[in-house]
């Protein structure tokens, strides 16, 4: 039994020679051990694992596969290996796709040093810390986002500001093409800075091109 909060690696393999060679790859690490999905279920629900090792052939014609969406569900930020010598490349892929997805799968026969390091690298860079990463990542990219709408807001006041100087108490309609070139914008920018201005009151409706010019380029 597991004590409460404690951290543990999940192996579900039916095989004792197998499990044997996970208790002296992973020696380092507290293993338990489920033989079939439903006492991998069981386990779970009296205490979380860490991670999941997930054999595919299981006994009695269980297929690690077909129950990988409801471990997921039960273990949604713990990361899973899936293990197997029986996978296709393409059901080795779908494994590694979708929302409940495995992390990593490693073909039998297992090379104990890329599972110690596979094992370690998902518990340090899967699950709960892959979450904090996306929200950070996602927040980042928020502020950047809010970043560059500012910048572009203050540009255009700017450009908008110095249309106006250039304007005021002139009857002459502007040259949209010279100021776009000026400012390096597009036309249709200019055009639509000139609307604002004149929405705001700061220009006169006379100010703007013929309808016929208004077009965007």
């Amino acid at each position: 039994m597991t004590a409460k909060g404690e951290k543990y690696l999940l192996i579900i393999e039916d095989d004792d020679l197998q499990f044997e060679i996970y208790q002296e790859a992973l020696e380092g690490f507290v293993l338990h051990r489920a033989v079939t999905i439903r006492e991998a279920l069981e386990r779970i629900s009296e205490c979380p694992a860490s991670l999941v090792i997930l054999d595919h052939i299981l006994a009695d014609g269980d297929l690690g596969l077909e129950h990988l969406a409801t471990i997921k569900e039960a273990l949604p930020h713990v990361p899973i290996i899936v293990i197997s010598g029986a996978l296709e490349v393409h059901q080795q892929m779908e494994a590694l796709q979708g929302p409940r997805r495995a992390h990593y799968c490693l073909t039998k026969p297992l090379d104990l040093e890329k599972l110690t390091i596979t094992v370690q690298e998902a518990l340090t860079q899967c699950g709960e810390t892959e979450i904090v990463e996306q929200f950070s990542a996602l927040e980042k990219s928020k502020r950047i986002d809010a970043l560059d709408l500012m910048s572009r807001s203050t540009e255009r006041l700017s450009r908008q500001n110095e249309i106006l100087k250039r304007l005021q108490g002139r009857s002459q309609k502007p040259n949209i093409s010279h100021l776009a070139r000026e400012f390096r914008v597009a036309r249709r920018t200019i055009l639509r800075d000139l609307n604002e201005l004149v929405r705001r009151g700061q220009l006169n409706t006379s100010i703007l091109i013929d309808q016929e010019d208004s077009g965007v380029e």
